[in-house]
């Protein structure tokens, strides 16, 4: 296993457990083969949050928006140092760029994107752009939707990226989607649709549940 990887993973599983801590909701299902991952988002603290829920041994890297994480030496180094990041620049040229990630796929690692482009302001999902779609397609890998919820009471858009809050924070995982031989816009459609589902499907489970139900909301930890 990358020793950068699991340093990572560890890192950001002891930052939310000191914050309120993780929930994770259907890791189990988790394809063995990479995939790309297609994510609400509402916080800095989503790429954690994705990080800590998934296996080490996935190596996830992460889709970061080039004009806000790559325009220093600093930042630039501390965002790929801390959460695996690629740049993929948001006006011109970011198909491209994440048609170059089609490697990182093809050497077993997972790759994080988060279609809407943007945090959203308002914690509603927005609309998916296709540059996850025709990645997944190119590499010959399914996208894997995931909802996050918790986050943006974590680390709320427009706040000091250092200023935390306690809160818990919940990642679903949800079915794997096929790409191959489906329309691009109808592929992101669907996705968008589950994804919106996930991120609130673990606020909506009743209190005092059974232990079985209990289940889904175990760290996973291998």
């Amino acid at each position: 296993m990358n020793a950068g990887c699991l340093a990572r993973a560890l890192l950001w599983r002891s930052v939310l457990t000191l914050t309120g801590g993780l929930r994770v909701r259907g890791a189990a299902g988790l394809p063995a083969s990479p995939c790309v991952i297609v994510a609400n988002h509402n916080s800095h603290a989503d790429t954690a949050a994705l990080i800590a829920a998934l296996p080490a041994r996935r190596c996830p890297a992460v889709a970061a928006a080039a004009d806000y994480w790559f325009r220093g030496g600093l930042r630039a180094r501390v965002c790929q140092a801390l959460c695996g990041a690629f740049p993929v620049r948001r006006a011109g040229g970011g198909s491209a760029d994440l048609d170059a990630a089609a490697r990182l796929l093809a050497a077993g690692r997972d790759v994080i994107v988060y279609p809407e482009g943007t945090r959203s302001r308002d914690g509603a999902v927005g609309e998916f752009h296709r540059g996850a779609a025709r990645l997944a397609a190119a590499a010959g890998v399914p996208l894997l939707p995931v909802g996050i919820s918790g986050t943006r009471a974590l680390l709320a858009p427009g706040g000091s990226a250092t200023r935390f809050r306690r809160a818990t924070v919940t990642v679903s995982f949800g079915v794997p989607i096929p790409v191959s031989g489906h329309g691009m816009g109808g592929v992101m459609t669907q996705a968008r649709t589950r994804v919106a589902e996930l991120a609130g499907s673990c606020e909506s489970q009743p209190a005092g549940r059974p232990a079985e139900a209990r289940k889904w909301c175990a760290w996973n930890l291998s």
